[in-house]
């Protein structure tokens, strides 16, 4: 069937504009969805048509022919990509070791979801493994539906029933497989659980399965007449009428979108099996078109290039910032080449037993390499294969360690957003008289940094800063080896007494993720421990990315809360900025926040807010295009607390509500 290589090929393009941000494609990411409503729907053909023939499935078989057809390729990119990374990225490998034996295990996605690790919220350079995690569901798949097939067959056979009849349990199971996905996703909260679950996912692969048990592949209808013209209409109809669903969810949905969640994935594999159904008819305009010697190309090859495409992305640019048209151009055809050469060099030679020849010269050899009966070009794949495998070796054993110096000036994570849970509570105690400010033991040593000069330029003698991972560096001895340049002893310098610190990555007013406090629930808490004082509130990244989300707690009410856990204490707000042109982390985004920010001066007159979005420059931003580098925390915490002595100075207060550093 022709037609279905094009249909992989259109899905493994979607992803692939997906993973370049192309604008137009915010919903690419469905193409692994059409993925997996195809498979379910060949795999079930395969094994159904098996036993139909000879009233047995020889699982062993099965098994090996999907190993032969995935774990080459795979493994080949593992070795080659974790090479790399040893060589020329060594900050990674402690993350990517337990990904690579996640991988090898297919379990990936469970990996991520038990490391709590985003798919979608980077703010980092992408991990090269995580886009695995949808091999990892398609691999449990084909251990499990076999053997659930096989003892709904057995039990069909011995009542005499017509394997039909296992449709309703398939559907029963993609049905609860659905239900699971509407229960678990949270608006406004990431969907990573329920977008890489295998329970929530099965249901993309079990409507494939659907389809396979109701409507039979060609090779299985036997003497079943063909189509009425009548009916061949209807089907191009159906089929062409889900490729235009496909393609408006790819143009509309994306992967926050509480539609795909609320039923969105379901209707995708409706349409896709429309699709399938199509194409799955010879002559059928639909399978036809998809049929175009291009699309098949690719789509023979779409499961190399899926493999390849996104450790390119991370080998090339380690960013998530929006691709330039050229770098995109190279890492896609990268991506193909390197596709074309595992194709016609690994899985193509494999499948049609190189193993096995090999095995057999090497055993009639007797175990003596014959060097002269060997060609140049194999005796350099050799050496390269043996070069790739002891550089990744010694990678994965740890006989190179990781640089741990290469994590300054960039967030602190093994390569991806890990939903960083990182809380630091700093305290700077009176430990001189006034008016001389104090050293806090948060700051470091006494005498670490310079004695800070001149009167205190801020009211401001106790002052809590709740922070998200924006705030991560102000504290990190990290980023700021310093103490005399994080946040307490810049507080200290215009004249803070006592600072508390509260600073959680991922952090909103509002959403909660595990282990985590959220920023209103930090704010109570420290009331309740008795802290009075001015109040540095640097939180808003997040809560305007969640609002975009879907959150149904709006930003007026995020700030009013925060305002009300402050009690009329002075409140100082750090306003944010984004390098991001799409996404819930747009640059778009972030100026709502802003402008909220702003609009609830009117009414709290006691609250003030940093124009941080003015004077943050461009370059001390990392990749991310939301965090900073080691300088730009430097300057972020000095000028946080200079722009506190001037909201709240020493004699008063300052006139308007936005102030500066």
């Amino acid at each position: 069937m022709p037609g279905l290589d094009g249909l992989r090929a259109l899905a493994v393009l979607a992803v692939i504009a997906y993973h370049e941000q192309f604008g137009w494609a915010p919903g690419g990411l469905l193409g692994v969805g059409v993925f997996f409503t195809l498979s379910g729907f060949l795999i079930t053909s395969l094994l159904v048509g098996e036993w139909s023939a000879r009233a047995r499935i020889g699982l062993g078989d099965f098994w090996l022919h999907r190993a032969r057809r995935l774990l080459p390729a795979l493994f080949v990119m593992l070795a080659v990509v974790t090479a790399w990374v040893t060589l020329a990225d060594r900050a990674r490998l402690a993350g990517l070791r337990g990904a690579v034996g996640a991988a090898a295990g297919y379990f990936s996605n469970w990996y991520l979801i038990a490391q709590n690790q985003s798919y979608f919220a980077r703010f980092a350079p992408p991990a090269p493994f995580d886009h695995l995690w949808s091999l990892a569901v398609e691999e449990q798949f084909y251990l499990l539906w076999p053997l659930l097939l096989i003892a709904g067959l057995i039990l069909l056979r011995r009542r005499g029933a017509a394997t039909a009849w296992l449709i309703l349990p398939a559907t029963a199971l993609a049905a609860a497989s659905a239900l699971a996905m509407v229960s678990l996703y949270q608006p406004g909260m990431d969907p990573t659980r329920v977008y890489e679950g295998t329970d929530t996912r099965a249901c993309g692969l079990l409507i494939g399965a659907v389809l396979a048990l109701a409507w039979p592949s060609p090779g299985r209808r036997g003497a079943h007449s063909a189509p009425s013209r009548r009916a061949r209409v209807l089907l191009d109809l159906a089929g062409a009428a889900g490729l235009a669903g496909i393609g408006v969810m790819i143009w509309r949905v994306g992967e926050y979108s509480p539609f795909g969640y609320r039923g969105g994935l379901v209707l995708l594999s409706v349409a896709t099996a429309a699709v399938v159904a199509a194409t799955a008819y010879p002559g059928s305009l639909v399978g036809l078109a998809l049929g175009w010697r291009p699309l098949r190309w690719i789509g023979v090859r779409s499961y190399g290039i899926y493999l390849w495409h996104y450790p390119v992305i991370v080998m090339t640019s380690q960013a998530n910032v929006k691709p330039s048209l050229p770098l995109a151009g190279l890492q896609i055809t990268a991506s193909i080449l390197l596709a074309a050469l595992s194709w016609e060099f690994v899985e193509e030679p494999i499948r049609h037993g190189a193993i096995g020849r090999t095995w057999k010269r090497v055993r009639a050899a007797g175990w003596r390499p014959r060097l002269g009966h060997v060609s140049p070009g194999r005796m350099a794949a050799a050496a390269g294969t043996i070069g790739v495998l002891a550089v990744a070796g010694a990678g994965l054993s740890g006989a190179v360690q990781a640089r741990a110096g290469s994590r300054v000036g960039s967030v602190i994570s093994e390569g991806s957003l890990q939903v960083p849970v990182t809380k630091t509570v700093v305290r700077a105690p009176h430990t001189r008289p006034s008016p001389g400010p104090t050293r806090s033991p948060g700051a470091g040593t006494p005498g670490a940094g310079p004695p800070a000069a001149g009167p205190p330029r801020t009211s401001c003698r106790a002052v809590a800063h709740i922070g998200d991972s924006t705030s991560d560096g102000l504290v990190s001895p990290s980023y700021l080896p310093k103490p005399g340049e994080r946040i307490a002893a810049r507080y200290e310098d215009v004249g803070v007494r006592s600072a508390v610190t509260d600073i959680s990555g991922a952090r909103s007013v509002v959403e909660v993720l595990p282990g985590q406090v959220n920023g209103y629930d930090a704010a109570r808490n420290m009331t309740r421990n008795g802290f009075t004082g001015c109040w540095v509130i640097a939180l808003g990244t997040n809560d305007t990315a969640d609002v975009a989300a879907g959150s149904n707690v709006g930003l007026t009410t995020r700030i009013s809360r925060m305002m009300k856990a402050a009690h009329g204490e002075p409140v100082l707000w750090v306003n944010v900025k984004s390098l991001l042109s799409s996404g819930p982390y747009a640059e778009a985004n972030m100026l709502r926040w802003d402008r909220a920010l702003v609009s609830a001066c009117a009414r709290y007159p006691n609250m003030r807010v940093y124009n941080w979005a003015a004077e943050v420059r461009t370059k001390w931003y990392i990749s991310d295009g939301i965090h900073f580098t080691s300088i730009g925390y430097k300057h972020r915490a000095k000028m946080i607390a200079d722009a506190l002595a001037r909201a709240f100075p020493q004699q008063g207060q300052s006139s308007g509500c936005l102030v500066t550093s």
